[in-house]
């Protein structure tokens, strides 16, 4: 399936739009990691721990997005925009949305 934050895919024609298709995760933090996060923020560097719960995230909402989207007959999502918001002291949540159409 093709999924692209552009409004059009270059050489494909969209022959139908299924509608608005939504993936979401919210994923908690586990306390060591938050601890050993805080060590690396202060000591500096990145925040591998953190990196990998966002990927994890970000995965899981792209995926309930595609099934979404074949849900509604699609075969592409056009115009995608990604959302990250923190949901309480250690709760994140990731929200991808865009258009399920169908292309030639």
């Amino acid at each position: 399936m093709i999924i692209t934050t552009t409004n059009t895919i270059e050489g494909k024609r969209i022959i139908d739009y299924r509608g608005i298709v939504v993936g979401e995760a919210i994923m908690g933090a586990n306390v060591v990691r938050d601890f050993f996060a805080g060590i690396t923020d202060i000591v500096g560097g990145r925040s591998g721990a953190y990196e990998a719960k966002l990927q994890d995230a970000r995965d899981t909402a792209m995926q309930e997005l595609e099934a979404r989207a074949r849900a509604m007959g699609g075969n592409a999502v056009v115009g995608v925009d990604l959302d990250y918001e923190v949901v309480g002291d250690s709760m994140l949540m990731v929200s991808v949305s865009g258009t399920a159409v169908v292309v030639e």
